[in-house]
């Protein structure tokens, strides 16, 4: 039987991921960083291998965050709560836009689109998306007719 990854190292490892694609750095290039092979930093990606605490630290150095980065927005212990949110913070910031942006197409399109300097076009892509979605309604900045 194989073995489920924990959630809270996957959720880690998503965010290595994501960091580490946000600066343009390949597995490899991390990999060397921390004196591994891209193959053991898929691992760590994946959440099939648990990071441990001085690995952390040392990951958080190279991609320049503080190692707190990698549990913002981290599932909670079952049957206990976020010590960090309150019931409506929770309901406000949704796991499912981490998650998203974890994904390479995410992240990719996040990247463009940060890049769109013109409001009118981000606005239009948005509407896009959203038609192409199959939404009649828009709820994130009004509707399709404002």
């Amino acid at each position: 039987m194989k073995k489920i990854p924990n959630p809270i190292d996957c959720h880690v490892g998503g965010k290595v991921r994501m960091r580490r694609v946000m600066l343009g750095m390949s597995q490899e290039k991390l990999g060397e960083a921390l004196g591994l092979t891209f193959q053991q930093v898929q691992k760590y990606e994946k959440g099939t291998n648990r990071i441990g605490a001085s690995r952390l630290q040392q990951i958080s150095r190279i991609l320049d965050v503080p190692p707190a980065f990698f549990f913002e927005g981290a599932p909670a212990f079952e049957g206990m709560p976020r010590a960090d949110t309150t019931p409506a913070q929770e309901e406000g910031s949704p796991s499912y836009v981490t998650e998203f942006l974890s994904t390479p197409e995410g992240l990719n399109l996040n990247l463009a689109f940060r890049r769109i300097k013109d409001p009118k076009i981000r606005k239009r892509i948005v509407e896009l998306v959203m038609t192409l979605a199959g939404d009649d309604e828009q709820t994130a900045g009004g509707s399709a007719g404002s």
